[in-house]
């Protein structure tokens, strides 16, 4: 249904073979960010809201909400901060 959907619409969909959440990990944590942290788990009414709230999210996210990864900063600090060198964190 989905797959219809793109193809009706003009869409690209870019799937992994298998699905494998670690295959691309940061897209899911920011998948699972915006559902479960802004809202966009249920249907949103029309393409109007949709776009106000992803506008909202993202300032939010770069500017509001603090990030483990970038020792409770935002984005935006990290950013305007660039001599600070924060810790990496890998898989391997």
């Amino acid at each position: 249904e989905f797959t219809e959907f793109a193809e009706k619409n003009g869409l690209l969909l870019s799937t992994t073979q298998q699905y494998d959440p670690y295959e691309n990990a940061v897209a899911e944590r920011i998948n699972g960010i915006l559902k479960y942290e802004f809202g966009f788990k249920r249907t949103l009414p029309n393409l109007v809201t949709a776009q106000k709230m992803i506008k909202q999210a993202v300032n939010i996210y770069n500017q509001q909400r603090r990030h483990c990864s970038l020792e409770m900063q935002t984005p935006e600090f990290a950013h305007q901060n660039q001599k600070h060198i924060y810790k990496k964190y890998s898989l391997n």
